[in-house]
C-alpha cells in the first residue's frame, strides 16, 4: 500500500516537472518572439516645409499600415525630420508600431534656402544608408500603393531600383544595403555639388550610380539567398499608374504587379478626395485607408462643415422674404456700374462652387467629399438665387454637369480611351445646356437693370414708394 502511495506521489512530481519545463520553455519561446530582432526594413520618409504635409503624413501611414497587414518579416521605419509635430510620431510609434528615426534636415546645395520646391529636403532620403543595424532597406515614398507582399526583395544586391523610364531609374521605390561609408560618401558629394540634372534625390542618385542602367534584370533566388552588386529591378515594383489609364487594367509582363506608383502633379495623388471617379485607382487607394487607418481624423471638420451648410439652408429660409430687400435703390443709368454688378453676381456664383471646394477636408473619403461638394455649392447657389433673384435652375445647371461627369466617370469602362471619349462625348453634349444657362442668368439680370435695379448705395434707406424691385 505505502509503495503505490510512493510510486503515485512519484508519478505526480514528474508530471509536474514535466509542466513546469513545458511553461518555462513556452514563456521563453514567446520572449524571445517578442525580442526577435529583423534585419531587414521597409523605410518611409517625412519633413515638413510644405502646403501638403499633413496629406503625406497620412499617406505614409496608410502605406505601412498596408505592409504591417501584409505580415511582412521586417521593420516599418520612418525617417522623420526634427520639425515633424511629436503629435504625429507619437501617433505613428504608438498606433502604427512604427520605428521612428529623428533626423536632422540635410542641406540641399542645389536649391535656395528660401526655396518652397517640394523636393528641396528629399536628401533625407539618404538617410537610409544609415540605417546599419538592417542588412537590407526598401526605401519607399508615400505615394506607393502596395497590392502584394514583397519581401523578396531583400533578396538583392548593394543598390537596385526600376526604370519607369527607358534611361533614368525611379526612386519612389528601391533597395539598398546601408553603409556608414556610402552615407559619408554621399554627404561628400553633396558638399561638392555632384552633377544632378533636377536638384532633388533622384537626379543625384541617377548620377551616383550611373552603372545601372547596364545591369541584369533582379530575380530572386529560389534558395533565399541574397545577392552582391546592383541590379534592376522588374517594371512590377514600380508600375506607373499612367499606363492604368490607357487599358484599366495592368498588362506589364515583367516582374510580380506589386506596387502602384503616382508620379503626377500634386494634386492628382490618390490621398484627395476628388482622385475618384477623376482617376479610377483612387477608389482602391482610399479602400485601403478604410481597412488601415480609416477616416477618424477627419470626421470633426466634415461635421463642422455640414453642420456650417445647414445654418446657412436654415437662414436662406428664414430671411428668404427680405433676401430680395438688398436689390432696392434708386434708378441709375450709369453702364459702368451696371457692367460691375453683372461681373460682380457673376462672380458670386463662380464662388458658390469654388468656397466648397476650398473648405472640405482633403483627405476625407471620395464619397463623403463630393457629396458635401455637391450640397454646399447648391447651399451657395440658392443664396445667390434668392439674393439677386436669379432662375433657380440656370443657377444650379453647374452642380447638375458635375454631378453627370461623375457618373459618366464612375461607370466600369472596359478600356481608358472608350472612357474618356464618354466624358468628351457628355462635356460636348452638355456644353450648349450650360451656354444656355449662362445666357438666362445675363439675360434676367439685364432685364432687373432695364426695370432699374441694383444694390443700395451705402447709406441709402428703403423705401416703399419711388422705387423699384429686381425682380
Amino acid at each position: 500500500m505505502k509503495n503505490r502511495e510512493r510510486s503515485g506521489m512519484g508519478r505526480l512530481k514528474v508530471t509536474l516537472f514535466v509542466a513546469i519545463i513545458v511553461v518555462v520553455m513556452a514563456i521563453q519561446g514567446a520572449v524571445s518572439e517578442k525580442k526577435k530582432v529583423n534585419r531587414h526594413a521597409y523605410a518611409a520618409m517625412m519633413y515638413m516645409g510644405t502646403p501638403r504635409d499633413y496629406e503625406f503624413y497620412v499617406a505614409t501611414r496608410v502605406m505601412l499600415r498596408s505592409l504591417a497587414k501584409l505580415e511582412v518579416e521586417a521593420d516599418l521605419v520612418v525617417i522623420a525630420s526634427l520639425d515633424v509635430p511629436i503629435g504625429w510620431v507619437q501617433a505613428m510609434e504608438q498606433e502604427d508600431g512604427l520605428k521612428v528615426k529623428r533626423v536632422e534636415n540635410l542641406h540641399n546645395p542645389y536649391q535656395a534656402d528660401d526655396s518652397h520646391d517640394r523636393f528641396k529636403l528629399t536628401m533625407n532620403k539618404f538617410y537610409a544608408w544609415n540605417l546599419v543595424e538592417y542588412d537590407r532597406v526598401v526605401m519607399l515614398d508615400s505615394d506607393n500603393l502596395i497590392v502584394n507582399k514583397i519581401d523578396e526583395l531583400f533578396q538583392c544586391g548593394q543598390f537596385c531600383a526600376v526604370f519607369i523610364n527607358p534611361c533614368i531609374f525611379h526612386t519612389g521605390l528601391f533597395v539598398l544595403q546601408p553603409s556608414v561609408v556610402v552615407f559619408k560618401d554621399m554627404l561628400h558629394e553633396l558638399e561638392i555639388k555632384r552633377r544632378n540634372p533636377d536638384g532633388a534625390d533622384q537626379g543625384f542618385l541617377v548620377s551616383y550610380f550611373p552603372e545601372l542602367l547596364d545591369r541584369p534584370m533582379f530575380h530572386p533566388p529560389q534558395n533565399g539567398t541574397k545577392l552582391e552588386g546592383t541590379y534592376r529591378l522588374p517594371l512590377g515594383y514600380q508600375m506607373d499608374a499612367s499606363y492604368y489609364y490607357l487599358k484599366l487594367r495592368w498588362n506589364i509582363p515583367c516582374g510580380p504587379n506589386s506596387v502602384i506608383t503616382f508620379p503626377s502633379a500634386p494634386w492628382l495623388k490618390p490621398w484627395y478626395w476628388w482622385s475618384w471617379p477623376v482617376l479610377p485607382l483612387g477608389r482602391q487607394w482610399h479602400e485601403q485607408r478604410r481597412q488601415t487607418l480609416g477616416y477618424n481624423d477627419e470626421m470633426p471638420m466634415v461635421m463642422f462643415v455640414s453642420v456650417m451648410y445647414l445654418a446657412v439652408m436654415t437662414l436662406i429660409r428664414l430671411t428668404r422674404p427680405n433676401l430680395s430687400k438688398f436689390c432696392y435703390r434708386k434708378p441709375d443709368k450709369s453702364l459702368t456700374l451696371q457692367t460691375g454688378v453683372k461681373m460682380g453676381i457673376m462672380l458670386c456664383i463662380l464662388a458658390a462652387y469654388i468656397i466648397p471646394f476650398i473648405v472640405i477636408p482633403r483627405t476625407v473619403h471620395p464619397l463623403v467629399g463630393w457629396t458635401l461638394y455637391l450640397f454646399g455649392s447648391s447651399v451657395f447657389a440658392s443664396l445667390a438665387i434668392h439674393s439677386f433673384q436669379l432662375p433657380p435652375f440656370a443657377v444650379l445647371t453647374p452642380a447638375f454637369g458635375i454631378a453627370g461627369t461623375l457618373f459618366v466617370m464612375a461607370h466600369q469602362f472596359s478600356d481608358g480611351v472608350v472612357r474618356a471619349l464618354a466624358v468628351f462625348a457628355y462635356a460636348f453634349c452638355f456644353a450648349p445646356i450650360l451656354w444656355v444657362s449662362t445666357a438666362k442668368v445675363i439675360a434676367s439680370l439685364q432685364a432687373s437693370f432695364e426695370r432699374d435695379f441694383s444694390l443700395p448705395r451705402n447709406g441709402e434707406t428703403l423705401q416703399p414708394s419711388g422705387f423699384f424691385k429686381l425682380y
